[in-house]
């Protein structure tokens, strides 16, 4: 990052940003793409891009873009939600098609837009497969509507399923992923999609107040976490594995270990006795981070800085906390 060539990205004259975005387009198969600095920012210019005020966006209800980025497409773009629950957080086209407006009476509100997720955060890091993704896309796409992906995470998606994040990505209008996370860059994100859909997003990112100026050493940071951080996303699934499995045998814990595919370990606390805020501030005391998600469940995540030996003294933490 110190070493980096940069130049004003807002004149797209950063060669840094440059090489990243064109990396990033070959990487995903797209004609272009554009470094933006956070996940918020990407999903919702993609948002904007594919809707109209007054029109709707079909989600699944546990969805980042609906929970979690506070309301910006109701204030950005004019845009409601259609949310319907998915099996394990993974919708369906059936399910996708039941929810769409489409040529309905004029005073019904209209679909402008479909958004996916995978992997799906708050269903435990769940994977979409390929042939679900691309059914809905497919039925989308014959109706006239866009559909966005939310990939975060959608490298931890690519090696849960061997295959390639271009594979994933194919028959999306628009996807969003993260430089940070898993891959571990400190700062930054992505879109990626054609090349009139990348020049626009290029303008409400300047107006979002994305336009970073001599933003190469950050985006070097993001280069070396997509040349060199996938691979090493098979070790963070390895351990949320162990992690799922240590807990599936404490008291007062229920989790399946079998729903643990990817990164993410969501688990059950509610037969312990104790709150999650309780349970949360106990393990922080012994150097121990995780989040409540509501009443009953607790999320942790493995990632880049946690190593198997982590994962042994996390369960040894909360084995000594039960008792």
């Amino acid at each position: 990052m110190a070493e980096a060539e940069v130049g004003d990205d807002v004149y797209l004259e950063d060669p840094t940003v440059n090489r990243l975005q064109e990396r990033a387009a070959e990487i995903f198969g797209k004609e272009a793409a554009l470094f933006v600095p956070s996940g918020t920012m990407g999903n919702q210019i993609s948002v904007k891009l594919h809707t109209r005020p007054g029109t709707e966006v079909i989600l699944e209800e546990r969805s980042h873009i609906f929970n979690y980025e506070m309301g910006a497409s109701a204030v950005i773009s004019g845009v409601t939600f259609r949310t319907v629950r998915g099996s394990n957080g993974l919708l369906d086209w059936e399910s996708v098609r039941a929810a769409i407006h489409h040529q309905a009476a004029y005073y019904v509100t209209p679909t402008s837009m479909i958004a996916l997720e995978n992997t799906h955060n708050m269903a435990g890091g769940s994977v979409m497969p390929l042939a679900t993704a691309e059914e809905i896309c497919r039925g989308a796409h014959e109706v006239g509507l866009p559909v966005h992906l939310d990939g975060a995470r959608i490298f931890n998606a690519a090696i849960s399923l061997g295959t390639t994040v271009a594979q994933i990505a194919r028959p999306f209008d628009s996807v969003m992923f993260c430089l940070s996370k898993g891959l571990g860059a400190p700062v930054g994100s992505m879109i990626v999609g054609s090349k009139d859909f990348i020049n626009e997003a290029r303008n409400w990112r300047k107006r979002l107040g994305g336009g970073m100026r001599q933003v190469g050493i950050l985006a070097a940071a993001g280069l070396i976490a997509l040349e060199e951080s996938p691979e090493l996303l098979r070790e963070d699934h390895a351990n949320a594995r162990r992690l799922g499995l240590g807990l599936a045998g404490m008291r007062g814990i229920s989790i399946d270990p079998e729903t643990v595919q990817t990164n993410i370990v969501i688990f059950d606390i509610s037969g312990t006795g104790l709150s999650t805020a309780e349970f949360a501030s106990e393990l922080k005391s012994k150097g121990v981070l995780a989040n409540g998600i509501n009443t009953r469940e607790m999320r942790m995540v493995t990632h880049y800085n946690v190593d198997s030996g982590m994962i042994e003294r996390t369960l040894n933490q909360i084995n000594d906390l039960l008792k």
